[in-house]
């Protein structure tokens, strides 16, 4: 009799972190490659080069991440940490998220004092935006496949990102009442769906 296939999200990650020092190190390199947004090198580290997770874990602790107080990177960080390696892995994980960049923001900020003025400098700095802009959509894009194993169900989906999108970008509505209104209807429904 053949054994049934585990849903996508059930499947564990192939690899983990070898070690705390593992842990750290990666999540060092991970810091430092992420100038103006780190989504798409976060994802491409964890799921797809250190296979630490899948792309529907992944979805799932960066939505989790996205809602919790604080950087996003950081709080995903912390839950990979912990997941592997409790508590101490947390710290560890958080630590090499922060270490380094921060190291390099006080460089930068001093510099930056001396050439704020420069013309040049303000117009690389919104170059580099439309780039890490330009990262964040394209990762979007990867991960939409995803969408078809949720829950609600692409249209859905799709539907509660248009909204967002509209509430915030046109509407200019504020982030919290936005997460409020169509992050707890997300949850209310996907928990109807989901419910046996």
């Amino acid at each position: 009799m053949p054994q049934p296939v585990p849903a996508p999200h059930d499947n564990p990650a192939p690899n983990s972190p070898q070690s705390l020092t593992d842990l750290f190190l990666s999540f060092t390199v991970l810091a430092l490659q992420g100038f103006g947004g780190v989504l798409a090198v976060v994802q491409r580290e964890l799921v797809e080069r250190k296979r630490w997770m899948t792309r529907e874990q992944f979805v799932e602790d960066w939505a989790v991440a996205q809602i919790l107080p604080g950087p996003n990177v950081v709080n995903l960080s912390m839950m990979i940490g912990d997941r592997h390696f409790g508590l101490r892995g947390a710290i560890v994980a958080v630590c090499g998220m922060l270490a380094a960049p921060l190291g390099v923001v006080l460089v930068l900020a001093l510099i930056y004092t001396q050439f704020a003025a420069n013309p040049h400098v303000a117009g690389a700095l919104r170059g580099m935006g439309a780039v890490a802009a330009g990262l964040v959509t394209a990762t979007g894009f990867k991960l939409l496949g995803v969408l078809r194993t949720n829950p609600l169900g692409l249209a859905l989906c799709l539907t509660l990102a248009a909204l967002c999108f509209v509430a915030i970008a046109l509407l200019r509505l504020p982030l919290a009442w936005v997460l409020l209104v169509l992050g707890g209807a997300a949850c209310v429904l996907t928990w109807h769906r989901i419910e046996p």
